[in-house]
């Protein structure tokens, strides 16, 4: 059996390898969050997304339907997503302006859109805030080029990446998931403007 005298050395040597596995855990984790805040920080500072459509319709109906958010219910790929969102208006009915707000579930979240500018037929430039579920802001346009009877509609989303929106862009493709809605909300909105010009 081992006196006191000579277990305490091995209880040392625990004690000390103990420390020295903790130091060694303890080091990786700051080595790995240090390498994950370098990855975020060399994010792109900016962010432009965008989709074009064109549509069989004058430019003066496109406009009409984007320059009014009251319009917007119809074709916004974002309705959709909760049908139950607390929505209001503010404002001037359209154009430069016109405000809308939202509050609703995790996929909306909350927030405002604000029309800044607006040129007849040709560009509507709304600033994008959103309060939740983070604080951010971004600008959204649609840009209409007459072609005939057609219109090419541009509809972009561009602004600042901040820290947290630099993280989000290690997860998620910011362009494919924005994009795809676009996508989705410019092909309602041609079926819309396009059964309208037909009538």
């Amino acid at each position: 059996m081992l006196e006191t005298t000579e277990m305490e050395p091995l209880v040392q040597q625990s004690t000390r390898n103990s420390r020295s596995i903790f130091s060694k855990i303890l080091l990786g984790l700051v080595v790995v969050l240090f390498l994950l805040v370098g990855l975020i920080a060399i994010q792109p500072s900016e962010f432009r997304v965008e989709r074009t459509a064109t549509m069989n319709a004058p430019a003066a109906a496109v406009f009409a339907e984007v320059n009014d958010f009251h319009n917007w219910e119809a074709w916004s790929p974002w309705i959709e997503l909760d049908p139950e969102a607390k929505n209001s208006f503010d404002g001037p009915d359209a154009g430069e302006g016109a405000v809308f707000r939202w509050d609703g579930n995790d996929d909306v979240g909350a927030g405002s859109m604000t029309i800044t500018e607006s040129k007849p037929n040709e560009l509507v430039r709304i600033r994008l805030a959103f309060t939740r579920p983070f604080e951010d802001s971004s600008t959204t346009e649609f840009t209409l080029k007459p072609d005939g009877d057609e219109t090419k509609v541009t509809w972009s989303m561009y602004g600042r990446n901040n820290f947290i929106s630099k993280a989000f862009c290690l997860i998620m493709d910011m362009d494919k998931m924005i994009g795809d809605k676009y996508e989705e909300g410019l092909a309602s909105l041609k079926q819309i403007v396009e059964d309208k010009t037909r009538q």
